[in-house]
């Protein structure tokens, strides 16, 4: 479990960092931005592969009873929160975590202005109901938890941050999702970065399903369905 706990940390310190915009900048202008991305992307995979790996080497102890139904919204979180953090991040958002720089936020935005934060929480929770054991409530609700807690950090750094510059974007997007649309102070639009983050999931979740879970983690989400 200490291997756990370790990989945990080091995962959650290395996901700071697109919310440290003194540190980010230093990376960027050391590397150059692809670089950073490239770099960090790899970081953050290998990183995950890990703690799923140590989580997975420890003892199983159920909490409770994984079934069909609990998969099934394992199916439908997973993949809107692999979207929310992939578009997010290639996407202008100077309210949040993104890797892109730009005043004018993406599209994404008018789901939440927290699309990267929200990503990681629903994959989380999709991922803790499908298994309901106490590594899973370890890792996964670990993971939860701190992007619940980043949402509001985030939320009270951007304001102060931001100024007068903020009261135009707090307008237009919400902290909870599709809340600015339902209430009209929203128009849902598409941009590039939108329509790429949607290739991404869609060629992921494709892959994953196709035996790329299977392979990584030694569990095959298919399965779980029992259909």
């Amino acid at each position: 479990m200490t291997e756990v706990v370790l990989a945990l940390a080091v995962f959650l310190v290395l996901h700071s960092v697109p919310a440290l915009p003194t540190i980010r900048g230093k990376l960027t202008a050391a590397l150059g931005l692809r670089l950073y991305l490239v770099v960090y992307s790899t970081t953050s995979v290998a990183l995950l592969i890990w703690v799923l790996h140590a989580a997975w080497s420890t003892e199983y102890v159920e909490l409770w009873r994984p079934d069909s139904r609990n998969a099934l919204a394992n199916f439908v979180l997973s993949p809107l929160g692999l979207f929310l953090v992939t578009a997010g991040l290639i996407s202008p958002n100077p309210a949040s975590i993104s890797f892109m720089t730009g005043t004018t936020p993406g599209a994404i935005t008018t789901l939440t202005r927290h699309p990267v934060l929200w990503g990681f929480f629903l994959w989380s929770l999709g991922h803790l109901a499908a298994n309901g054991d106490t590594r899973s409530l370890l890792v996964f609700g670990g993971l939860g938890l701190f992007s619940a807690v980043g949402i509001l950090v985030a939320e009270k750094r951007a304001r102060r941050r931001m100024g007068a510059h903020w009261s135009p974007i707090e307008r237009s997007t919400s902290i909870f999702p599709l809340s600015a649309l339902f209430s009209g102070r929203a128009k849902l639009r598409l941009d590039g970065h939108l329509v790429a983050g949607f290739a991404v999931t869609l060629l992921v979740t494709l892959w994953l399903l196709a035996g790329g879970h299977a392979a990584l983690f030694g569990a095959d989400p298919i399965l779980a369905l029992d259909i």
